[in-house]
């Protein structure tokens, strides 16, 4: 067996692994297993446990008919991957490959640094993971921030 504090000290990064056990749900016949979890999940699952949401935090920016762009992408611990589209002047949708109750959902979002009075605003689609980004037309968003909680 190995003395754990032999080996040098490291900056983990988000690919890193873990050696963890998995523990069965209770009055289940599966056996605890011993798996590999990367930096990236124990982060996702203790700002889930401990905030009581995940979230995806990135500055926005849209021009003419395209789809928003991160300008960057801050932080995303929703263990998924968001799509962006271009719906119609000022109405883009954000769609997470995962579904969420809609009543759990808070979206913060302003228009960034283009045009102060512009109204920004969010709403659900109806269309399971997707919310639809409001503004009052095209090339309104500009590093706009923009956060999404999705609680448990």
């Amino acid at each position: 067996m190995a003395i754990a504090n032999s080996y040098p000290m490291g900056t983990p990064k988000s690919d890193d692994l873990l050696i963890g056990t998995s523990v069965p749900a209770v009055n289940s016949d599966d056996v605890a297993t011993t798996r590999n979890f990367s930096m990236s999940q124990v982060g996702a699952l203790v700002n889930s446990v401990n905030l009581g949401y995940t979230s995806y935090v990135a500055l926005i920016t849209q021009a003419g008919t395209a789809a928003p762009t991160e300008d960057p992408l801050i932080q995303n611990t929703t263990g998924g991957v968001p799509v962006w589209a271009y719906a119609s002047p000022g109405v883009y949708t954000v769609t997470f490959p995962f579904t969420f109750n809609g009543e759990k959902v808070i979206v913060f979002v302003n228009n960034g640094n283009v045009s102060p009075t512009a109204n920004v605003g969010w709403a659900l689609t109806g269309v399971a993971g997707q919310i639809r980004i409001n503004a009052t037309g095209n090339d309104v968003l500009s590093r706009g921030s923009l956060e999404i909680r999705i609680y448990a």
